[in-house]
């Protein structure tokens, strides 16, 4: 797996180091990719509706690709 972050001269720091980050603190593979975002649970119909980008994490995990749970630990990394 590879990380490719474009940052449109937006970035605060070098977007190597924060394809670095997201390789160090999250597990790619496959398993820990579906394991990460509850992708093994039936969510997917509420995505015919609406779309799927831009929506808040429902209570039950819904949409949990759209988690900042992140934010703090790749603040941290990227000191």
């Amino acid at each position: 797996m590879s990380i490719y972050a474009d940052l449109y001269g937006t970035g605060r720091v070098e977007e190597g180091k924060l394809e670095a980050a997201i390789m160090e603190l999250i597990d790619l593979s496959p398993r820990g990719i579906r394991e990460r975002l509850a992708l093994s649970r039936p969510i997917y119909r509420r995505t015919a509706s609406y779309g799927h980008f831009g929506r808040k994490p429902e209570a039950d995990g819904g949409f949990s690709w759209e988690r900042l749970d992140l934010v703090d630990a790749l603040k941290e990394t990227l000191g």
